[in-house]
């Protein structure tokens, strides 16, 4: 294998180093979990930096038999919500370890 120049070595060493991070970042991110509401907090939607949906309460005020479908049109924008609190956190957290690197959507 032929020598590296010594500033392609230090770019490649960076380069690791900045995987690294972002490794540390992604799970630290994925253990993390994120909450959205709707209708006012009658209902909450909880999702992990993973992207898992792990849970949704809601207030049984919601449940109207004459319209069926409020319940879960709160229950989709509270997951939306949550979703985006989570997009936004990976943004933050992880863009800022790319150092303005343009990461084309790789974020979610």
């Amino acid at each position: 294998m032929p020598k590296m120049p010594k500033d392609m070595h230090q770019l490649m060493e960076q380069a690791r180093a900045m995987q690294q991070q972002m490794m540390t970042a992604q799970e630290a991110l994925a253990g993390k979990t994120f909450e959205g509401t709707a209708g006012g907090g009658v209902v909450k939607a909880v999702v992990r930096g993973s992207g898992e949906f792990v849970s949704v309460e809601f207030d049984a005020s919601v449940l109207d038999p004459d319209d069926p479908e409020i319940a879960g049109d709160l229950v989709v924008a509270a997951v939306n919500q949550a979703l985006a609190a989570m997009r936004a956190d990976a943004e933050s957290s992880l863009g800022n370890l790319a150092g303005g690197v343009d990461l084309g959507g790789m974020l979610g």
